[in-house]
């Protein structure tokens, strides 16, 4: 626009300046109308310059259009998607289909064994492979299943439990390690020692005490002085124990108290207590268990990962009666851990059980050595001392010495419970 304001000025002003150029100058026409031939040259390429810019504007206007037609074509040939679906990044419904998946666990436990007296046998053991799998199922339900793979398959637990429920409960169901003590919940690769405690081996066979049934848990809403809390067990289980039932069919009752107290910002103390009857009409044989557990723990905030003590004790008396016939037999252990680093441990065990033959009596002195590798893997050195009463006099003792590395892949790691 500016341009063409000065061209129609300059036009102007050469139509007013010409006559009188003209008239009193007649040397200079031909100088004017060469530059008059000029400025019309130039407004012909203005005007052709509109007309192209003219022209490409009203091209513009053609592309848009098709576009805005394809469009609409496409809209009508999509199938119609309901008003209120959100349609999920791929990357982000690939995260869900992996949040249906369980969590998978492996870990592995191996031994290397020496003895004496007697012949070197079975000195390597490959004890057992544990396959965990653990999954929430909704929002108020959750599974665990654990299969040992060692000289055979077995199923050590799998059940599923419900929690949030009224009042503060929680309810399992399926085949679990039975609260009897402290120890017996712990699965064996996680335990302090490569054995679980005589005391539990004896009464209630080589894997504890594991139960099919039903388990019922509450936190107890009493308060005592210093502020302590209170747990209650209730299980319902098949009496199948071969050590306590000699399999049977029947139902078994366990109930199991434990009372937790924090003395100080370091330490802490529990105490717990239980009771379990069960029966077998078809071999005649009735066993009540009665248990007592004590565990005391010291572990600085400011030190937790590398300094800390626990001291933990538990007895049992079992009257296993067959054929109305049966007389009380008692066992226990106590046993200390000291952390020395971040990644060593040492500790110490005392077991002491009269056997149910209600002949022999066996204790063991047990010392060993744990140092962590990593969070996945760690190896432990062990010596055993045992001595078992004979039938007849004295005593018969035995040696061991234990090498155990012990790994785990997985979120299920060392799970003590």
């Amino acid at each position: 626009m500016r341009r063409y304001v000065l061209l129609f000025t300059a036009l102007a002003a050469g139509g007013a300046f010409a006559p009188r150029a003209v008239a009193q100058e007649p040397a200079r026409r031909d100088s004017l109308e060469r530059r008059i031939t000029v400025l019309e040259a130039q407004i012909d390429s203005l005007r052709r310059i509109v007309r192209q810019l003219a022209a490409e504007h009203r091209d513009t206007a053609g592309p848009a259009g098709e576009l805005a037609a394809l469009r609409a074509r496409a809209r009508e040939l999509a199938p119609e998607q309901p008003q209120d679906t959100v349609q999920e990044p791929s990357a982000l419904r690939s995260r869900n289909l992996n949040q249906l998946n369980p969590e998978i666990s492996v870990t592995g436990d191996v031994r290397i064994r020496a003895a004496w007296p007697g012949p070197q046998q079975d000195n390597i053991d490959v004890r057992e492979f544990c396959f965990g799998f653990q999954s929430p199922l909704d929002p108020y339900a959750n599974t665990k299943i654990f299969f040992a793979v060692g000289h055979h398959v077995e199923l050590e637990e799998g059940y599923v439990y419900w929690t949030g429920l009224p009042a503060g409960l929680r309810l399992d169901l399926g085949r679990f390690r039975q609260q009897a003590g402290e120890l017996n919940r712990w699965h064996l690769h996680a335990i302090p020692g490569t054995e679980y405690p005589l005391v539990l081996t004896e009464y209630f066979g080589h894997h504890g005490l594991v139960g099919n049934g039903v388990s019922l848990y509450t936190l107890l809403p009493v308060t005592s002085p210093g502020g302590g809390v209170h747990e209650l067990w209730g299980q319902v289980t098949l009496a199948d124990n071969d050590v306590l039932f000699a399999s049977g069919r029947r139902l078994s009752v366990l109930g199991h108290v434990n009372n937790f107290w924090q003395l100080s910002r370091s330490s802490y103390v529990q105490v717990g207590g239980t009771a379990l009857y069960g029966e077998n009409p078809d071999s005649a044989v009735t066993s009540r268990v009665f248990g007592a557990d004590v565990r005391f723990t010291w572990r600085p905030p400011e030190r937790a990962l590398y300094r800390s003590f626990t001291l933990r004790a538990e007895g049992f008396a079992v009257r296993r009666r067959v054929a109305g016939v049966g007389d009380t037999r008692y066992g226990g252990y106590a046993a200390a851990e000291l952390q020395l680093s971040r990644r060593l441990q040492a500790g110490g065990r005392f077991d002491c059980v009269e056997r149910l033959d209600g002949v022999t009596s066996v204790w063991q002195t047990t010392a060993y050595l744990t140092w962590w590798q990593s969070e996945w893997a760690f190896l432990r050195a062990e010596w055993q001392h045992e001595s078992t009463s004979l039938v007849t006099e004295g005593r018969e003792h035995a040696n061991r010495l234990v090498a155990q590395v012990v790994w785990a892949i997985g979120p299920h790691k060392h799970e003590a419970y």
